[in-house]
């Protein structure tokens, strides 16, 4: 059976709301007159970036948003792209050890070109046979999380996320869950989860 572990970014992989915070702000002070904070990031992290847009900036119609959270991501994606941001310990190594037995995939609600910069500040280009999300095709989580099953001819996809919504979009999607529950969100329901990142391969193995 072909089994593809899929990954989320924000809270599974690594934590980079203060820094792209910090490089939103350089947009969003002259244009809005607000700056976007650490905490902004923590609340929205994982929502579509229009969803997510509103949140932050609820006084402001969305057409006036998107073109100034356009610019903020490209922003954002060069400054991750040379600087990194907060990568979960462990995460390098584990992944290395995962690609020996299961393919890897991305499935983001972010913007194009973000999961691109992750992978080259780190140099895990080669561990990921794809990745996707709402900036490359504007579809939401549980789409895409369906897409990489379908385009790679996946049997079973196992999708490892942080928040509700993650284990909403598994589900939509036809994945099962494993709660990162170091990351930025709990679960209602009860689902197999991960205290570190390390833990992810024994309880693979297990499952």
């Amino acid at each position: 059976m072909k089994t593809g572990i899929i990954f989320d970014m924000d809270g599974t992989l690594w934590d980079s709301a203060k820094q792209v915070a910090d490089a939103w702000s350089t947009i969003t002070v002259p244009r809005l007159g607000r700056k976007v904070t650490q905490e902004d990031m923590y609340r929205t992290m994982g929502m579509p970036m229009d969803e997510l847009a509103k949140a932050i900036f609820p006084d402001h119609e969305l057409s006036e948003l998107l073109p100034i959270m356009e610019v903020s991501g490209k922003v954002e994606n060069d400054y991750l792209r040379k600087h990194g941001a907060r990568i979960y310990p462990d995460v390098m190594e584990t992944i290395e050890l995962l690609a020996k037995t299961y393919p890897l995939y991305i499935v983001s609600n972010c913007q194009s070109g973000y999961i691109e910069a992750f992978l080259e500040y780190y140099h895990l280009e080669g561990y990921f046979k794809d990745f996707v999300c709402f900036g490359d095709n504007e579809k939401y989580k549980g789409d895409n999380i369906a897409l990489i099953i379908e385009r790679n001819r996946l049997e079973r996809g196992i999708y490892v996320g942080d928040i509700q919504a993650d284990y909403d979009a598994a589900l939509a999607g036809g994945a099962e869950f494993i709660h990162a529950a170091y990351g930025f969100g709990s679960i209602r329901e009860q689902v197999p989860r991960i205290n570190a990142f390390k833990e992810l391969p024994d309880l693979l193995d297990k499952l």
